[in-house]
């Protein structure tokens, strides 16, 4: 974990892998990523947590 700001890479290919194979059919957590991508960015929360 880092508490430096990072720019979304994506979810990796072995935990996406993994995730189809447990759940075949989606989930909404799945569904909401794919259609809306990233929620949140670290600048939203800089003031949070300053240095």
């Amino acid at each position: 974990m880092s508490l430096e700001p990072q720019a979304d890479q994506g979810v990796p290919e072995l935990t996406a892998r993994v995730v189809r194979a447990a759940f075949p059919k989606g989930t909404l957590a799945v569904r909401i990523r794919e259609v809306l991508g990233s929620l949140f960015e670290d600048e939203a929360f800089a003031e949070a947590f300053p240095v």
